[in-house]
Protein backbone atom coordinates (compact mmCIF):
# COMPACT_ATOMS: atom_id res chain seq x y z
CA UNK A 1 0.00 0.00 0.00
CA UNK A 2 1.33 3.53 -0.91
CA UNK A 3 0.39 6.18 1.44
CA UNK A 4 1.23 9.96 1.37
CA UNK A 5 0.82 12.92 3.79
CA UNK A 6 -0.11 15.98 2.23
CA UNK A 7 0.82 18.88 4.66
CA UNK A 8 1.11 22.63 4.84
CA UNK A 9 4.34 23.66 6.18
CA UNK A 10 7.98 22.41 7.30
CA UNK A 11 8.23 20.88 10.78
CA UNK A 12 10.78 23.12 12.59
CA UNK A 13 11.19 21.53 16.40
CA UNK A 14 13.46 18.41 16.62
CA UNK A 15 11.56 16.81 19.11
CA UNK A 16 8.85 17.06 15.93
CA UNK A 17 11.33 15.67 13.17
CA UNK A 18 12.44 12.86 14.90
CA UNK A 19 8.95 11.49 16.04
CA UNK A 20 8.00 11.84 12.44
CA UNK A 21 11.38 9.63 11.81
CA UNK A 22 10.39 7.22 14.19
CA UNK A 23 7.53 6.41 12.46
CA UNK A 24 8.45 6.39 9.12
CA UNK A 25 10.97 4.18 9.97
CA UNK A 26 8.35 1.61 11.43
CA UNK A 27 5.91 1.65 8.72
CA UNK A 28 8.33 0.95 6.17
CA UNK A 29 8.05 -2.65 6.93
CA UNK A 30 3.69 -2.18 6.39
CA UNK A 31 3.50 0.52 3.23
CA UNK A 32 5.33 2.89 0.88
CA UNK A 33 5.19 6.19 2.58
CA UNK A 34 5.49 9.70 1.44
CA UNK A 35 5.67 12.71 3.25
CA UNK A 36 5.18 16.40 1.29
CA UNK A 37 5.45 19.45 2.85
CA UNK A 38 3.96 22.34 1.02
CA UNK A 39 4.25 25.76 1.42
CA UNK A 40 2.91 27.97 3.79
CA UNK A 41 1.03 30.88 3.05
CA UNK A 42 1.65 33.83 4.63
CA UNK A 43 -0.95 35.16 6.70
CA UNK A 44 -0.38 39.39 7.24
CA UNK A 45 -0.30 40.40 11.34
CA UNK A 46 -4.31 41.49 12.40
CA UNK A 47 -5.45 39.96 8.73
CA UNK A 48 -8.79 40.05 7.56
CA UNK A 49 -11.45 37.73 6.99
CA UNK A 50 -11.23 38.00 3.02
CA UNK A 51 -6.78 37.55 3.93
CA UNK A 52 -7.62 34.54 5.77
CA UNK A 53 -10.03 32.83 3.45
CA UNK A 54 -7.21 33.66 0.73
CA UNK A 55 -4.63 31.28 2.32
CA UNK A 56 -7.35 28.42 2.93
CA UNK A 57 -8.05 28.94 -0.91
CA UNK A 58 -4.37 29.12 -1.46
CA UNK A 59 -3.16 26.36 0.80
CA UNK A 60 -5.97 23.96 -0.43
CA UNK A 61 -5.49 24.61 -4.11
CA UNK A 62 -1.35 23.38 -3.54
CA UNK A 63 -2.95 20.59 -2.15
CA UNK A 64 -5.47 19.33 -4.86
CA UNK A 65 -2.80 19.94 -7.56
CA UNK A 66 -0.81 17.46 -5.25
CA UNK A 67 -2.73 15.06 -5.18
CA UNK A 68 -2.36 11.74 -7.93
CA UNK A 69 -5.29 10.65 -10.00
CA UNK A 70 -6.98 7.67 -8.67
CA UNK A 71 -6.23 8.26 -5.41
CA UNK A 72 -8.39 7.48 -2.27
CA UNK A 73 -8.69 10.87 -0.37
CA UNK A 74 -8.86 10.73 3.09
CA UNK A 75 -9.17 14.75 4.56
CA UNK A 76 -8.17 15.52 8.32
CA UNK A 77 -10.86 17.63 9.15
CA UNK A 78 -12.40 18.51 12.96
CA UNK A 79 -16.43 18.07 11.43
CA UNK A 80 -15.12 14.58 9.68
CA UNK A 81 -16.25 11.15 11.27
CA UNK A 82 -14.76 10.06 14.11
CA UNK A 83 -12.96 6.80 14.21
CA UNK A 84 -11.35 4.16 17.19
CA UNK A 85 -8.11 3.12 16.20
CA UNK A 86 -10.26 -0.06 15.58
CA UNK A 87 -11.99 2.02 13.06
CA UNK A 88 -9.53 3.30 11.37
CA UNK A 89 -7.45 0.24 10.96
CA UNK A 90 -10.67 -1.50 9.59
CA UNK A 91 -11.21 1.38 7.31
CA UNK A 92 -7.56 0.93 5.79
CA UNK A 93 -8.23 -2.53 5.59
CA UNK A 94 -11.18 -2.36 3.73
CA UNK A 95 -9.72 0.32 1.35
CA UNK A 96 -6.66 -1.81 0.32
CA UNK A 97 -9.49 -5.13 -0.22
CA UNK A 98 -11.62 -2.78 -2.59
CA UNK A 99 -8.33 -1.97 -4.60
CA UNK A 100 -7.61 1.09 -3.19
CA UNK A 101 -4.02 1.04 -2.71
CA UNK A 102 -2.93 4.80 -2.75
CA UNK A 103 -4.19 5.95 0.03
CA UNK A 104 -3.51 10.42 0.87
CA UNK A 105 -4.19 12.49 3.85
CA UNK A 106 -4.34 15.61 3.89
CA UNK A 107 -3.13 17.74 6.90
CA UNK A 108 -4.19 21.68 6.09
CA UNK A 109 -2.56 24.79 7.48
CA UNK A 110 -3.25 26.47 10.76
CA UNK A 111 -6.34 27.89 9.32
CA UNK A 112 -7.32 24.51 8.19
CA UNK A 113 -8.75 23.39 4.68
CA UNK A 114 -11.38 25.09 2.18
CA UNK A 115 -14.37 23.44 1.68
CA UNK A 116 -14.21 23.06 -2.10
CA UNK A 117 -10.89 20.88 -0.77
CA UNK A 118 -13.34 18.69 1.60
CA UNK A 119 -16.21 18.24 -0.90
CA UNK A 120 -13.64 16.58 -2.70
CA UNK A 121 -12.03 14.49 -0.22
CA UNK A 122 -13.33 10.49 -0.30
CA UNK A 123 -13.28 10.56 3.62
CA UNK A 124 -13.11 13.23 6.35
CA UNK A 125 -11.71 12.33 9.55
CA UNK A 126 -12.14 13.40 12.56
CA UNK A 127 -9.18 13.16 15.09
CA UNK A 128 -11.25 14.97 17.76
CA UNK A 129 -13.52 17.99 18.32
CA UNK A 130 -10.47 19.65 19.64
CA UNK A 131 -8.43 21.87 17.49
CA UNK A 132 -4.69 20.65 17.64
CA UNK A 133 -1.23 22.42 15.90
CA UNK A 134 -0.95 20.74 12.52
CA UNK A 135 2.52 19.59 13.14
CA UNK A 136 1.40 17.30 16.23
CA UNK A 137 -0.78 16.21 14.25
CA UNK A 138 1.07 14.69 11.18
CA UNK A 139 2.93 12.69 14.71
CA UNK A 140 -0.60 11.87 15.68
CA UNK A 141 -2.04 10.83 12.35
CA UNK A 142 1.34 9.04 11.61
CA UNK A 143 1.23 7.02 15.01
CA UNK A 144 -2.39 5.57 14.36
CA UNK A 145 -1.20 4.89 10.89
CA UNK A 146 1.35 2.52 12.43
CA UNK A 147 -0.74 1.01 15.03
CA UNK A 148 -3.61 0.35 12.63
CA UNK A 149 -1.49 -1.90 10.50
CA UNK A 150 0.26 -3.79 13.30
CA UNK A 151 -3.68 -4.22 14.63
CA UNK A 152 -4.16 -5.75 10.41
CA UNK A 153 -1.22 -7.59 10.83
CA UNK A 154 -2.44 -8.84 13.97
CA UNK A 155 0.53 -7.72 15.91
CA UNK A 156 0.96 -6.65 19.40
CA UNK A 157 1.33 -2.94 20.01
CA UNK A 158 -2.27 -1.66 19.97
CA UNK A 159 -2.87 -2.70 24.38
Amino acid sequence: MNITVLCIGKLKETYWTQAVSEYEKRLSRFCSLTIRELKEERLPDRASQAQCQAVIEGESDALLKAIRPGSYVIALDVQGKALSSEGLAQKIDQLGLQGNSDLVFIIGGSLGLSQRLLAQADFRLSFSAMTFPHQMMRVILLEQIYRAFKMNHNEAYHK
